[in-house]
């Protein structure tokens, strides 16, 4: 009888240590299928988040050469009509991101800064030069130069970056709907996000 029972004991433990077994490996391969599936998810939305615009300007080049002292000048001009196409970007492929498993923590530890295009189209008109100080490439050069730094404040001062900012915010909200639905935490950096408003203070 004590043998059957001790036969019957043996028998539960490993019945008991199995099943553990078991249940530990099934948590494990859905920790791991869980984990490959928020990466893979958050490949599908590191997309380029693209704002588009246009910008005009129009910009009038003077520039006087003294000769022989001041009472003698050599003067030249133009007329410059300057069509931009711009674009502002998040290249969300460059987010820096980590997840941990063990602690089923998504951690976003850097985004990417924005990234400005200008397409100056550049149209001269009324280009005149006098024989002594005709146009060069200095002149050329030093004419984009300023027109794109014009362009460059336009472009700050309008809706273009904001817009590509909420944009960028739309699409962060996406990480943290997918942690959340699969029981999983979102990070920033050390902060933990706890709700989709708290994505509006993520910033490059």
């Amino acid at each position: 009888m004590k043998r059957f029972i001790a036969g019957v004991l043996v028998a539960l433990t490993l019945v008991f240590v199995i099943r553990s077994c078991n249940e530990g490996k099934e948590d494990k391969s859905i920790l791991e299928e869980n984990s490959m599936l928020i990466q893979q998810e958050i490949s599908n939305v590191s997309k380029l988040i693209v704002t588009e615009g246009h910008f005009a300007e129009v910009y009038n080049y003077k520039d006087s050469k003294e000769l022989f002292g001041p009472l003698l000048r050599a003067e030249k001009k133009a007329l410059v009509v300057v069509n931009a196409d711009v674009t502002v970007a998040y290249d969300l492929s460059l987010i820096d991101f980590e997840v941990d498993e063990t602690a089923k923590t998504v951690r976003i530890n850097s985004i990417p800064d924005a990234e400005i295009k200008l397409n100056p189209d550049f149209e001269y008109y009324d280009v005149t030069a006098d024989y002594l100080n005709q146009f060069d490439a200095a002149d050329y050069n030093k004419i984009k130069k300023t027109v794109s730094a014009s362009l460059m404040k336009k472009i700050e001062a309008s809706s273009l970056r904001s817009n590509a900012e909420n944009r960028l915010i739309s699409e962060l909200q996406k990480f943290y709907i997918l942690t959340n639905s699969m029981g999983w935490r979102l990070a920033y950096r050390e902060n933990t996000i706890e709700t989709m408003e708290e994505v509006k203070e993520f910033k490059p």
